[in-house]
């Protein structure tokens, strides 16, 4: 049947498709973080490299090194048999490296695969969790499949295979483990949100994870493109953690560095109210920069925390009250000290006494929030809407802009 539309990029896979090798390399580095937690809460002192010896590898003080190849497979479907090419690739890896050296001997070698494995294949005797583990039986099923099998594509690990000595595939044999039918890249987050069940409430367990998985990448993309072997600590993945618990514990909330990172271009607040009313209290531009940047971080991490539904209830409009209320305080002290009649000069002096009591504000939404521009940046968005000011009369001049926005 012929189709004369357009094709949908979106639901065409080519033999050329880059989907499969970029949901492996995901996999690797969520699994690799999986594995990693595990680690930690068994209290087990680690680092782990990824794309070294192997697809991932951790270095357990005073053990052998635990290398893992890791196949991910979208059909459920898959079976991991004699004459599988993801087992042969594994078995040519490992040969080689041990044959070179570059592998230690002593290392453990594990394949973990989506895929399943039928009783009585070489694979079903190589189970961590068999009962009839049995490394011999696995080699006579190698070798079978080396000697019988046409397969071109594992020719090569075939003639490796065929090639060792009888104790050296029994040797290799015992040294591997074969994990089958592991979660995929999308059921990793069930098995990931188990590991971190106790660090965070159960409906913030997401968020955490969230901010937890982007450290971890932005890890082992710097991991991987250093020019020396930099492995990532078990103490590093600690100290995050930690660090997540205490910032989504019921007196704190997440403050997300990426929003404190960027730059903000001054010119495109020029007209907002709250850049107009600190020009009206005549404070130099490289403070008015700084009420620019703790606007937007405010009003950024503000919407995230909505976004994630990591407020309670009214909790952000008691803030904004709190807010408000401290200001009228400080507000009506300045108005009385300079009173009604009070020259355009002294007015100015008072707008920069209320601007330096924003900048040196310390009023958290919750106790354990530290970031001060969060505070700051609230008390400007509150400017921005004009329910509070710095100038005594700013409302009276600017009142254009109330007019402005009541009309819009």
């Amino acid at each position: 049947m012929s189709n004369n539309g357009p094709t949908d990029p979106s639901s065409t896979v080519t033999a050329f498709s880059a989907a499969d090798p970029a949901l492996g390399y995901l996999y690797q580095a969520r699994f690799a973080l999986l594995e990693s937690l595990r680690r930690l809460s068994e209290e087990r002192t680690f680092s782990v490299l990824l794309e070294t010896l192997d697809d991932v590898v951790f270095d357990q003080q005073g053990t052998a090194l635990d290398l893992l190849q890791l196949k991910h497979h979208r059909s459920g479907t898959a079976n991991l048999t004699d004459t599988s090419t993801d087992l042969w690739k594994s078995l040519r890896v490992w040969i080689e490296g041990r044959s070179s050296g570059v592998i230690p001997k002593d290392a453990q070698l594990f394949l973990i695969t989506t895929a399943q494995v039928g009783e009585g294949s070489a694979a079903s005797y190589l189970r961590t969790s068999a009962r009839d583990r049995d490394a011999h039986a696995a080699v006579r099923a190698l070798l079978s499949a080396a000697t019988t099998s046409r397969n071109v594509a594992n020719s090569a690990a075939y003639d490796l295979f065929r090639n060792l000595g009888e104790a050296d595939r029994t040797t290799l044999a015992s040294a591997i483990s074969i994990l089958p039918g592991v979660a995929n890249i999308t059921d990793l987050d069930r098995e990931l949100r188990r590991e971190i069940w106790s660090a965070a409430r159960p409906q913030h367990r997401e968020a955490l994870l969230s901010r937890l998985e982007g450290w971890w990448y932005g890890r082992v993309v710097k991991q991987l493109r250093s020019s020396a072997v930099e492995p990532i600590l078990g103490e590093e993945l600690q100290v995050k953690l930690d660090d997540l618990r205490d910032q989504f514990h019921q007196d704190a909330l997440p403050v997300d560095e990426e929003i404190f990172g960027v730059e903000v271009d001054l010119s495109q607040y020029a007209e907002s109210p709250f850049v107009q009313q600190l020009e009206l209290s005549g404070v130099n531009q490289r403070r008015i920069l700084r009420a620019v940047q703790d606007f937007y971080r405010a009003f950024s991490q503000r919407s995230r925390w909505i976004r994630e539904d990591l407020l309670e209830l009214g909790e952000l409009g008691r803030y904004e009250r709190r807010l408000t209320e401290e200001w009228q305080i400080v507000f009506d002290q300045v108005a009385d000290e300079i009173g009604p009649d009070a020259a355009e000069e002294t007015s100015r002096q008072a707008a920069q006494r209320l601007c330096k009591w924003v900048e040196d504000a310390d009023l958290p939404i919750r106790p354990r929030i530290s970031e001060r521009s969060l505070t700051r940046g609230s008390l400007h968005m509150l400017a921005d809407e004009m329910r509070v000011g710095w100038h005594p009369q700013f409302r009276e001049r600017l009142k254009h802009l109330l007019m402005t926005e009541a009309a819009s």
